[in-house]
């Protein structure tokens, strides 16, 4: 007889109830579509590109290459669109409407995209735009105004990376996590089709359930449409989004700082995102953190890469829990049916089954607690997770097959004990079908028949350093139309162009036209940020040149990045063409500190330089001083900056350099 005190205490069974079965016979589940992670939503990746060799290639190897580290089978990107997207701005393939400016060698996720492709040929590639060139809208804050122009700029940038990158797009979103028309989505499909892209697949509408309805009531939508894709569902979807029989991807997910907390929120999600809500694919917001840390989601990568100067770089717990999936599975395997191979374990936690109906199979085990598995997005309902001893029986086709299963082994620790990441334990007896394993919180276990798996690894990155000083950067060598190191956009395009000039060569150029179609609220004059935000003292200078008429600023002790960047705090020098300088404490203009006339001319290159140091600022013209005067107590700190008065192509950025900076 079983004892009472070995019942659970809601059903009234014995605990025999922690045997679960493996099995086929009824046919399998959904089908398998990837883990992958997103570059962008905004200028995320902004610092990876900067790091020297062979830092660069170590930290895409931990990405992307197949049984080395995450693995990732799908890669979706940005579609650059001028404007702030969360991190920073990335810059648009069409700045306006005329073809002749279409460029395919702006930015760097042109580049990220062919060494995933380089590292694994059949990773997945996604497009999704966050925000648009004004022209898109035709002047008004709508891209849909005229839904053939923006089907066309989408198409523009599918048929670039083809002819320009011999890169294939596989699927295609709609609007990052804002309004769509059905309209709209079924003209996107007809133009992939008529121009040859009847195999790329629409994922909509990468925000919540709306679009479930919809393609629920017509026909044609449901064509159109190949995977719904929700964001943050918290493993969990609607009914009316499981009648529409579609392929339900978490599109965007995660968005967790990588700590060991986020890497239990990781390893929660890849598994309930089926269990509890049938998806398919969790694609994590964001791939790398590779922008500033007082920038906006700190460390909400799968892991960190923030010092290019240094080359130091951390490969962190969330690499580790996506290798513990994506390395014994491939896109297109099926998953077990909910109760006869994925399923809830009786004590707390998940359990998954895949295979790839050749033999194959793979099951992936987590027992992340709450406490530690909470993610950013949305609450998390309370659970409790305890020790449990698992039985599995394998049962149908594969049942007399499998007599071992391969075993890697992950332990998070909330303690001043060492984690274990991603161990290859030893292999696991099959018995007749059966096999036990013991479960403790806070683990992950994947049990395999697939032989291939590996914790690649390189030698520690170099030492963390803080930003360097001095620090100088003429332009010159950098490719054109790309974006200098280590300066971060948070509003309007700072690119490399040439100067046609022969002293100056190549600086930076702003380069968006006019205020853009924007994701989120951006800051309405031009800025691009750099340095360390912890900086209370600097003295700096840069080059610049007005083409007509206008002005720039330099500012220092900047408080704000990302969506916010409109309400910054900081010191800041504006100087224009028109004989007057100010001089504010905010990025807005409208606290002014000092102001006075100055001599700034036209077409023509000029210094600026900013001292600041406690509450002292002094500003310089061509070696001149301008000014000198007290300044707030606060902010004590924050980013240099250079910015332009308003969206215009005219303004120029030369020879930037900080002497001194504590």
């Amino acid at each position: 007889m079983v004892p009472k005190w070995m019942w659970t205490s809601i059903f009234l069974l014995p605990v025999a109830l922690c045997a679960y079965t493996i099995d086929d016979s009824s046919g399998l589940g959904r089908t398998y579509d990837g883990i992958g992670g997103i570059s962008g939503g905004g200028a995320t990746s902004r610092l990876l590109v900067n790091y020297a060799e062979p830092y660069r290639s170590q930290i895409l190897d931990y990405l992307f290459k197949p049984n080395f580290g995450a693995s990732l089978q799908i890669f979706k990107v940005e579609i650059g669109g001028d404007a702030q997207s969360t991190d920073g701005t990335e810059s648009s393939h069409m700045h306006n409407s005329n073809p002749k400016d279409a460029n395919y060698d702006r930015g760097y996720e042109w580049w990220l995209m062919k060494e995933a492709k380089k590292r694994n040929p059949d990773i997945k590639l996604y497009g999704l735009p966050w925000a648009f060139p004004k022209w898109v809208g035709n002047g008004t804050n709508d891209p849909y105004h005229n839904p053939d122009v923006l089907a066309g700029y989408i198409l523009n940038w599918i048929k670039g990376a083809k002819s320009h990158h011999n890169l294939t797009i596989d699927y295609i979103g709609i609007w990052n996590e804002r309004t769509y028309t059905v309209e709209y989505i079924k003209l996107l499909r007809k133009v992939l089709d008529d121009n040859g892209f009847k195999d790329m697949q629409i994922v909509a509408a990468d925000g919540k359930f709306q679009i479930s309805g919809d393609i629920l009531k017509d026909s044609d939508l449901a064509k159109a449409v190949q995977y719904i894709g929700v964001h943050y569902p918290g493993t969990e979807v609607t009914q009316q989004t499981i009648q529409t029989g579609k392929p339900i991807w978490a599109s965007e997910d995660y968005s967790t700082n990588n700590n060991e907390v986020g890497g239990g929120c990781w390893a929660r999600i890849l598994n309930q995102n089926y269990v509890n809500g049938n998806m398919t694919s969790t694609i994590s917001w964001n791939l790398i953190a590779s922008y500033y840390d007082a920038l906006p989601y700190t460390r909400d990568g799968l892991m960190t890469a923030i010092e290019p100067w240094s080359g130091h770089y951390e490969v962190t717990s969330p690499i580790w829990g996506a290798a513990h999936t994506t390395q014994f599975t491939e896109i297109g395997w099926k998953y077990f049916k909910h109760g006869a191979g994925a399923a809830h374990l009786d004590k707390g936690g998940s359990y998954v089954s895949l295979t790839d109906g050749k033999g194959n199979l793979t099951i992936v085990i987590e027992t992340m607690s709450h406490d530690h598995s909470k993610c950013i997005r949305p609450g998390l309902p309370p659970y409790n997770v305890s020790a449990q001893t698992a039985s599995f029986t394998i049962k149908g086709s594969l049942a007399s097959k499998i007599t071992s299963l391969n075993v890697w082994y992950t332990k998070l620790t909330f303690d001043s004990s060492t984690p274990t990441y991603f161990e290859k334990k030893p292999a696991i007896k099959v018995s007749q079908g059966s096999f036990s394993l013991d479960l403790q919180l806070d683990e992950i276990y994947t049990l395999s028949t697939v032989t291939t798996a590996q914790k690649g690894s390189y030698p520690t990155s170099p030492a963390s350093a803080p930003f360097p000083v001095p620090y100088q950067d003429n332009f010159d060598n950098y490719p054109v139309f790309s974006e200098a190191s280590n300066f971060a956009d948070q509003a309007g395009v700072f690119e490399i162009r040439d100067t046609l000039d022969a002293q100056h060569k190549l600086a930076m150029q702003q380069v968006v036209p006019e205020y853009p179609l924007v994701w989120c609220s951006d800051a309405k004059v031009p800025v691009s940020m750099i340095g360390n935000f912890n900086w209370k003292d600097a003295t700096f200078s840069i080059d610049s040149m007005i083409e007509v008429n206008g002005g720039v600023f330099i500012a220092f002790r900047v408080t704000k990045g990302g969506c916010q960047t409109k309400n910054a705090k900081g010191v800041y020098f504006w100087v224009n063409t028109n004989g007057t300088f100010t001089v504010t404490s905010d990025i807005g203009h409208k606290d002014v500190i000092t102001k006075g006339m100055s001599s700034v001319p036209v077409a023509k290159w000029f210094t600026l330089k900013l001292q600041v140091e406690g509450t002292q600022a002094t500003g310089y013209l061509n070696g001149k001083q301008a000014f000198s005067t007290k300044i707030p107590a606060t902010p004590k700190n924050g980013f240099i900056a250079i910015g332009t008065t308003d969206f215009s192509t005219q303004y120029w950025f030369d020879n930037f350099s900080v002497t001194k900076a504590s």
